[in-house]
C-alpha cells in the first residue's frame, strides 16, 4: 500500500483524509477511555477540531456530484458543522447523555458510514447505493463489480407500464 496517490491528490483530499484518519483513531481512543477527566476533554477538542477539518476540507472535494459541484458528503459536512458545536455546549451544560448520543452519531455516521465510501474503489460505493434499479433486487453496478442477478419474484416484476 502505498500514500503516493492520496500525496499527489489536491490538496484538500489528503487534509481531509489524514484528519479523518487521526479523529477515527482518537474516537476510538474516547471511547475506551475514562469519561469526564482532563485526557477526556483534552482528547475531545482535538477531535472537534479534527472533524471540524474533515467538514469543512470537504467542500473542496467534488468527486460525486449531485447537484452541481456538491454531492452527499456536503450534506454531512454542513450537519456535523452544525451539531458539533450543539455537543460541545451539551458537554459544557453537564448534559452527558446527550453528549454521548451526539458524539457516537458524529463518529459512526460522519467517520465510519463515510469512511465506508471512500474505501470503495474511486468512490464507487455512492454509485452503487445512489443507482436505479431497473427493478427491486438488480441494481445498476459499475462494469467492474460482477454481483449476482439474483432471481427476482414475479409480484416485483413490471407488467405495465405505471403511471
Amino acid at each position: 500500500m502505498s500514500l503516493a496517490p492520496l500525496l499527489d491528490a489536491a490538496p484538500a483530499i489528503p487534509v481531509h483524509a489524514f484528519a479523518a484518519m487521526t479523529a477515527f483513531a482518537l474516537g476510538l481512543v474516547q471511547f475506551a477511555a475514562p469519561k469526564g477527566t482532563l485526557p477526556h476533554r483534552t482528547i475531545g477538542w482535538i477531535w472537534v477540531g479534527l472533524m471540524a477539518m474533515v467538514a469543512i476540507s470537504s467542500f473542496w472535494i467534488h468527486q460525486i456530484r449531485l447537484l452541481g459541484p456538491w454531492g452527499p458528503i456536503h450534506l454531512l459536512s454542513i450537519f456535523t458543522l452544525i451539531v458539533l458545536p450543539i455537543a460541545v455546549w451539551r458537554a459544557h451544560h453537564h448534559d452527558v447523555n446527550a453528549h454521548r448520543r451526539i458524539m457516537i452519531f458524529i463518529f459512526a455516521g460522519a467517520l465510519v458510514v463515510a469512511g465506508l465510501f471512500t474505501l470503495c474503489p474511486d468512490g464507487s460505493c455512492t454509485r452503487w447505493f445512489l443507482a436505479i434499479s431497473r427493478c427491486p433486487g438488480q441494481a445498476v453496478f459499475p462494469a467492474h463489480f460482477h454481483a449476482p442477478k439474483w432471481p427476482v419474484p414475479r409480484a416485483w416484476r413490471r407488467t405495465s407500464p405505471t403511471r
